[in-house]
């Protein structure tokens, strides 16, 4: 069966009113119009809607029984198609997948839960750990936002530079290294650990050695900061790491931070979501949320 929807809101122009003349003025239409209309519903229905008696018409019994099932799905209508209202942050349910590097989660995660709550206590948050450079879940909707060291390719990603980061160098208290100047030489020497997902012993930083003829030892290859940071507290390795989103954890701990010998260029961080989620007022809300707690990390004075 193929029906016209536009009947319905005659039809809940045609029961308000409880006249043809009064619905076509509520709706802007002549009087032959919605007389054309009241037939087809009643063709549509198998009902009669209304029927006259004497100089006024009253609904059937049928009309009676549809008339607030009727309304409320034409206003439900109305609400679906319409452009968006203002948001309310403070009656909105929604759950919000927010997939971060396991090293930006334990900076600025707490921050960014408590700042939902206080503002949308409806709302939830599922941080998830970073399996890497994969957007097919962004492109499926599954996650929500997600932070990248690189911009995306895809056209239908979106993405916001947050903040650039400066690599530092992390020992334990007492490290041979804490002794006199770090000198490029003096950092190559020493044995380091990096930190890979899948296992690396080899990172961007050995380029740039390698110009200057060095060559770093690295002994070790922990899946997540966390855990490279915890080893160098435990052990004379070194660890390579992007200042602002490290600094808590390294205070925590009460590592060392000593500068980088050698230049290097700055590590930016994205923020990435797909474009279906450009209009969503609630996904902006969420996105402005984000960047402005991961921005307050680089807003901190460096580590020197």
């Amino acid at each position: 069966m193929q029906l016209d929807l536009n009947l319905l809101t005659a039809l809940d122009a045609l029961l308000e009113e409880g006249s043809v003349a009064g619905a076509a003025d509520r709706l802007h239409v002549t009087a032959p119009a919605m007389s054309r209309s009241l037939g087809r519903i009643r063709k549509a229905t198998g009902d009669q809607i209304l029927v006259r008696t004497g100089r006024s018409m009253v609904p059937t019994t049928r009309a009676l029984a549809m008339r607030a099932q009727v309304h409320t799905l034409v206003q439900q209508a109305q609400q679906l198609l319409s452009a968006q209202r203002e948001l309310e942050l403070a009656s909105l349910e929604r759950v919000f997948t927010v997939r971060w590097h396991d090293t930006l989660t334990a900076a600025c995660g707490s921050a960014l839960i408590t700042a939902v709550r206080d503002q949308a206590p409806g709302v939830r948050l599922r941080l998830s750990a970073e399996p890497g450079t994969d957007d097919a879940e962004l492109r499926r909707g599954e996650v929500d936002l997600e932070s990248a060291p690189a911009a995306p390719t895809l056209p239908d990603i979106r993405h916001h530079l947050v903040g650039t980061d400066r690599l530092t160098v992390a020992v334990r208290p007492g490290h041979p290294l804490t002794e006199g100047p770090l000198t490029v030489e003096r950092y190559a020497a020493a044995e380091h650990l990096t930190v890979s997902r899948r296992g690396s012993l080899r990172a961007p930083i050995d380029d740039v050695l390698a110009q200057h003829g060095l060559e770093r030892r690295v002994a070790a290859a922990g899946p997540t900061t966390a855990f490279a940071l915890q080893l160098a507290l435990d052990s004379d390795l070194v660890v390579t790491l992007p200042d602002a989103v490290t600094r808590t954890s390294r205070e925590r701990l009460g590592l060392v931070t000593l500068p980088l010998p050698l230049p290097l260029p700055e590590v930016p961080l994205y923020l990435l979501w797909h474009q279906r989620y450009d209009e969503d007022r609630a996904h902006h809300w969420l996105r402005t949320l984000a960047t402005g707690t991961v921005r307050a990390l680089f807003d901190q004075p460096a580590a020197s």
